[in-house]
């Protein structure tokens, strides 16, 4: 971590909470106490040895100081001033970024505070349209899901326990990927005593693996594919023998209900189904050779679309890392289903996306695969990759579910992508101009424009049209 990044008022905040003086914590860190006050107000920089300490003597986890963390505040409480009832505030963006280096337990408090009013309105809407039924629940302010978003966002989406025991089994069994379900099906019956069985799929009633414990049957759904039902044989392992691994990560006090808990434990076990499926040094090296080329992956690894490019972004371990990716996917309404962040791109958690992702677009052609160079408002350049994928069905009159799914990096990593080739990644002319959400992106001449930015007052002038009717022309 770099000496100049300023923490003063991270360390303000946490010697409060603490309840210590600037003079005791000095004398604990054997500091002067004018020392400590430049610090706080970051007209020093906090050392390392100095940040080891503190971290030591107040019990801290050092995640609390990365530079990752203090991004995501800022994006939400941005996010949150986004909202329309803010507009008669006049607040500038400045002011917003201020307050949440300034303050970050206020900051989180507007943001917990946003979100139960968010969950109290969708409730009151929900009851509005539902006036003549009954058993109405009360609404959590966080949904679930937004926890174990976070859980794996803090973690940055890489689990060394699960990716160990991945290796473990792999070295154990000796596996190999031309005959794992064979294999994997034996070590359940002979190290587990669970039987492995295919069943119809109307027998199955809507699931694709069921595992009875009592019985210690296993049955997988005939409409799985090989590479399908080998992922569910490797979460079943999982569970079976990842218990303390996925314990410790479902116990995350930010995890705040059973359901979160619940949650998290099937996508830690997932996770270590993918590190089965994609083991982490033969993936990465493939990976390398093949230059990210994801349906040549899907070949060798016998795994989806999808699973390739959610295993391509966990490939953080330290020392042997790959290209650092963002992932996103979403349903044709717009909905973001599952996102991931290695490459400091944020996404919107209480509005919608950009219409100009080339997310969207892939819809438009299902199966191919888009490329795009877009910029965001602060400069930053990003190359993706989108593609639709759709959900294994059954029969003739199984429903279809059609997602579209985009893979990106910084443009310094582009040229490491096969679909790069041919691309001009210096030409200003091939870049799309993109933002975040319409709400916090500054540019006032995008044609799609949905709502007015919180930067910029709304200004109408009936005389005037612009290229969209939030984009003023003087």
């Amino acid at each position: 971590m770099s000496e100049a990044t300023p923490l003063g008022a991270k360390l303000r905040a946490l010697r409060r909470r603490e309840g210590l003086t600037q003079t005791q914590l000095a004398d604990r860190l054997g500091v002067s106490p004018s020392y400590l006050n430049l610090i706080e107000h970051n007209r020093r920089p906090l050392p390392a040895p100095l940040l080891i300490r503190l971290a030591e003597l107040l019990h801290l986890d050092l995640k609390q100081f990365s530079p990752d963390s203090d991004a995501r505040l800022v994006a939400d409480v941005l996010e949150v001033f986004g909202d329309a009832m803010f507009d008669s505030h006049e607040l500038a963006a400045a002011e917003v970024r201020e307050m949440a280096a300034s303050c970050p337990g206020a900051s989180r408090a507007v943001v917990a505070l946003y979100r139960a009013y968010r969950g109290a309105r969708e409730a009151a809407d929900t009851l509005t349209s539902k006036l003549s039924e009954d058993g109405v629940s009360g609404v959590d302010s966080r949904l679930p899901t937004e926890e174990v978003a976070d859980l794996i966002q803090r973690n940055m989406n890489h689990f060394a326990e699960l990716e160990d025991g991945a290796a473990r089994l792999w070295r154990d069994e000796g596996l190999e990927v031309t005959n794992l379900y064979g294999q994997l099906t034996g070590y359940l019956e002979r190290v587990h005593g669970v039987q492995v069985q295919a069943r119809r799929a109307a027998a199955m009633q809507g699931a694709v693996r069921r595992f009875d414990p009592g019985q210690k049957i296993l049955w997988l759904s005939e409409v799985l594919r090989r590479g399908s039902r080998n992922f569910q044989l490797a979460f079943q392992i999982g569970l079976l023998t990842q218990g303390s691994a996925i314990d410790k990560y479902a116990r995350d006090p930010m995890l705040s209900s059973p359901e979160s808990r619940a949650l998290a434990r099937v996508a830690l076990a997932n996770y270590f189904a993918a590190a089965v499926l994609m083991p982490y040094e033969v993936f990465l090296e493939a990976a390398r050779l093949e230059r990210y080329d994801l349906e040549l992956l899907g070949h060798r690894f016998r795994a989806g679309f999808e699973q390739v490019a959610h295993r391509l972004t966990t490939l953080r371990r330290p020392g042997a890392e790959g290209v650092p990716f963002h992932m996103v996917r979403i349903d044709i309404a717009g909905n973001i289903s599952k996102h991931y962040s290695a490459s400091g791109l944020r996404f919107a958690r209480f509005s919608g996306a950009c219409p100009r992702w080339n997310v969207f677009t892939a819809f438009l052609t299902p199966g191919m695969i888009r490329t795009q160079l877009s910029q965001m408002p602060d400069g930053a350049t990003y190359f993706w990759v989108a593609r639709t994928v759709h959900k294994e069905g059954g029969g003739y009159h199984a429903p279809r579910t059609v997602h579209a799914l985009a893979l990106g990096c910084e443009v310094s990593h582009a040229r490491e992508l096969v679909y790069a080739d041919g691309v001009d990644l210096a030409s200003r002319e091939a870049v799309v101009p993109v933002g975040l959400t319409c709400r916090l992106c500054e540019r006032m001449d995008c044609e799609q424009r949905a709502f007015p930015p919180l930067q910029h007052p709304l200004k109408v002038n009936e005389n005037v049209r612009g290229v969209s009717f939030y984009a003023p022309v003087e």
